[in-house]
């Protein structure tokens, strides 16, 4: 990862001051080897001519080329529609079932954006992201140098750039989807294990306007300190308290779970934990009746 992270600073700083290096440096290390947050829900469309194609499921291959892109300006500019249906003609040729494209854009005009894509003959499957949701989970950079990465099966990112733009950053993808640039295994040797003392819990029939709580165990039995960068839930109504500390090899923390309804209701709820474990990221469940 560390060869990865040195040539991709090494093709964005070509011509540009000393005085950078530093900054984009800390930047594509910070990003490397983050997990991607993509939303519970997520239509993707293909407009294609007059035909329109939906589909509700994302496709997971072994890696992904995530584009995100606003379309706040010159439209053409930033989507470069044509270099992108090229390249993934090419991907598609070259490497069949190995790499998902993922195009998600959040327009300003989505009637225009949408002919554009017509106008474009676009016929990819993209997401509109009319609320900018993808951008809310992983808080992206102004700067759109890092608004295209490509992610392995675990929606890990293992380079950094647009490929479109850039020959080097194309050819470090194609390297390594192609395998012949091996990420490193430091990423994998920075990760722990841990177990569970249980991945759901039923807590029964209750009164909707009673607030319930549980907790889930997680074990560090690993040899290295349990880092959870982050827990979201899948709605409102589910609050989650945990300690920000490193957890030291053959030490415990605790997620304490509440849970208020909004009304009376059969619920199951989701609670997805971000952290360094060679598993993450893993999911626990709540079920019940609120009633």
């Amino acid at each position: 990862m560390r060869l990865i992270i040195l040539l991709f600073v090494t093709i964005l700083l070509i011509s540009c001051k000393e005085s950078r290096q530093d900054r984009i440096e800390h930047l594509v290390n910070e990003w490397s080897g983050k997990t991607i947050r993509f939303p519970n829900t997520m239509c993707f469309t293909s407009y294609s001519n007059d035909t329109v194609l939906v589909h509700y499921t994302r496709e997971r291959l072994p890696y992904t080329i995530l584009n995100y892109v606003d379309t706040i300006g010159c439209i053409s500019c930033k989507l470069q529609l044509p270099r992108w249906k090229e390249m993934i003609r090419e991907i598609d040729s070259m490497y069949p079932q190995r790499v998902n494209c993922l195009m998600v854009f959040n327009p300003q005009e989505k009637r225009r954006f949408i002919q554009y894509l017509k106008n474009n003959q676009f016929d990819s499957f993209v997401y509109i992201d009319e609320k900018d949701s993808l951008n809310f989970l992983n808080n992206f950079l102004q700067n759109e140098h890092f608004h295209t990465f490509l992610l392995d099966k675990d929606d890990k990112i293992i380079a950094i750039g647009n490929p479109v733009l850039k020959p080097k950053i194309r050819d470090l993808y194609f390297d390594i989807i192609s395998g012949k640039t091996a990420v490193s295994s430091v990423d994998k040797e920075a990760l722990t294990v841990i177990s569970l003392s249980k991945d759901k819990v039923d807590l029964g029939d209750f009164s909707w306007n009673k607030e319930r709580e549980t907790e889930f165990v997680i074990s560090n039995v690993g040899k290295l300190p349990l880092v959870i960068n982050d827990v979201i839930t899948s709605c409102g109504c589910t609050k989650v308290d945990y300690t920000k500390k490193p957890v030291l090899p053959g030490e415990n923390v605790i997620l304490k779970i509440k849970y208020k309804a909004e009304q009376p209701e059969h619920f199951n709820k989701t609670i997805t934990v971000y952290c360094n474990a060679e598993n993450a990221p893993f999911k626990l469940n709540i079920s019940g009746n609120a009633k």
